[in-house]
């Protein structure tokens, strides 16, 4: 993905915001464009900030949709390559996409039992773990109730879109380097 500025994102159309940025949450560009309106943004922090606060006044229903939205790890979208180079690149951070035989047997265990708790897939910011750390989040998290269970995915999912957008943000201090 290519970097913009923050000075450029801040004179962007709607459509090239979105454009630029829109993947920073999994599936739901559409919370870019509700920031959007919130530009000029003084800092990455700040458009960081206005982003999170979109998912935070979302509705249940487009929260849901929004943890929905992400694939399983090393899961079946994974085996196909179907993962947004984004979740491929992330996952094979932590080996993900080299798992033996029987890592992966439990990793599929693992999604199926989480997924019929929960409804929805085992979102981690993987780029802070490992296979092992990985695993024993699993087994931590599949004692949360609903309720917890959803707050934590969605804080997880506000660390990979922080981390998304870092990437492809330089900001005003950064612009003027190449």
């Amino acid at each position: 993905m290519p970097t913009v500025t923050l000075s450029w994102l801040n004179q962007a159309s709607e459509a090239d915001f979105v454009a630029a940025i829109g993947f920073v949450l999994e599936g739901s560009p559409h919370f870019a464009a509700r920031a959007w309106a919130s530009r000029p943004f003084a800092s990455v922090e700040q458009l960081s900030a206005a982003l999170w606060e979109e998912v935070a006044r979302a509705t249940e229903a487009e929260q849901l949709a929004l943890i929905r939205a992400h694939p399983d790890l090393a899961g079946k979208a994974a085996i196909a390559g179907e993962l947004t180079e984004d979740s491929r690149r992330e996952q094979s951070s932590a080996g993900l996409d080299r798992l033996t035989p029987e890592q992966f047997a439990t990793f599929t265990r693992l999604n199926a039992a989480y997924r019929e708790k929960f409804g929805f897939p085992f979102i981690i910011c993987v780029r802070e773990h490992t296979r092992e750390s990985i695993l024993t989040s699993f087994a931590t998290r599949l004692a949360h109730d609903p309720t917890e269970e959803r707050a934590t995915a969605l804080a997880e999912i506000g660390k990979i879109a922080r981390l998304r957008l870092f990437g492809v943000v330089r900001a005003p201090k950064e612009e003027g380097s190449a």
